[in-house]
């Protein structure tokens, strides 16, 4: 339970118990929920996938966290679906009549039988180089450094049964930089989504928060899957190459292509130069080795590739 309305030096105080629920599954929410703990909010339960269900659910940067509840003594409900629909799932959620529920990476959208028996709501988080409407759906910061964006505007809201459609009572804007991977982004997020939480929980709690509609027309990221993680030598320009590479390391599954007819991971990279032409080679051919980096040539320039594997 959660337990005060006022932030002290180092610990959030709220005043009205509450019972709290974490949905989650995702590396990147991990030092959201870790960090709301320390600051003093409480946790009655934690629904997580198993780590057979995050492989079958093929949970890109899955976290099991089974090891933060141990740490912490809170109980832990897996459910029999990801989606949240099965009975036995609605039953938990019945039964335990939760004020409020705080994600920790759940990459499903929650049922409104689910939804309904929340006292206060879900806490949804999302966002994209532009306020929403805009930048609904998947991945929104994969695709962000795919496509070259230069900052991100992350919201929170209250869930409603559609995608991203709440109304948003916070948000953070942070930059986006040519240094940024998505593991940078994930770390980004993380400190925004916290801060954003521990000073509005409790005027959420309380039920004094102001909240805005989203204004206009909505746009929309489709779904991304491993296969889309290929590069196309010949038709990829070296900084589209560059921004998906950084878009796809670790946790996800990786930007590939072929390389002297090999499939090629790429997990790391820089632009390396845009005036050496080398004319004599085709693109996605090596120019150059040094020790054990590659020089890639690329339409518009040259890839220092700095981390790889062969397949």
């Amino acid at each position: 339970m959660l337990d005060s309305t006022q932030v002290t030096d180092n610990t959030t105080i709220i005043k009205i118990p509450i019972k709290i629920v974490m949905c989650g599954s995702h590396v990147a929410g991990e030092p959201v929920i870790r960090g709301l703990l320390e600051q003093g909010v409480c946790f009655d339960f934690f629904v997580c996938l198993t780590p057979e269900q995050g492989i079958q659910h093929n949970v890109s940067g899955y976290y099991d966290y089974r090891l933060l509840a141990d740490q912490y003594d809170i109980p832990v409900y897996h459910p029999k679906s990801y989606s949240l629909k099965d009975e036995e799932d609605l039953r938990f959620f019945k039964e335990n009549g939760f004020d409020l529920l705080i994600q920790g990476g759940w990459q499903r959208l929650f049922p409104d039988t689910v939804l309904s028996t929340l006292r206060i709501g879900a806490i949804g988080g999302h966002g994209s180089s532009d306020f929403l409407p805009k930048g609904r759906g998947r991945s929104p910061l994969n695709w962000s450094l795919i496509e070259g964006k230069k900052r991100f505007i992350h919201q929170l809201f209250i869930l409603k049964p559609g995608v991203d459609d709440g109304d948003v009572f916070d948000y953070e804007v942070f930059d986006i930089t040519e240094m940024d991977d998505i593991e940078t982004l994930y770390m980004k997020i993380s400190i925004a989504t916290k801060d954003m939480l521990v000073r509005s929980l409790p005027t959420l709690v309380e039920g004094k928060i102001h909240f805005s509609q989203q204004v206009g027309v909505a746009s929309h990221y489709p779904k991304r899957t491993p296969a889309d993680g290929e590069i196309d030598w010949e038709n990829m320009d070296v900084y589209y190459i560059y921004n998906l590479v950084r878009a796809l390391t670790h946790p996800y599954p990786g930007a590939f292509g072929k390389i002297e007819g090999k499939i090629c991971h790429i997990w790391k990279c820089r632009i390396f130069d845009t005036r050496l032409l080398c004319p004599e080679y085709g693109y996605g051919d090596v120019v150059e080795r040094f020790s054990d980096k590659l020089i890639i040539k690329c339409r518009g320039g040259l890839l220092l590739v700095d981390q790889y594997g062969f397949k």
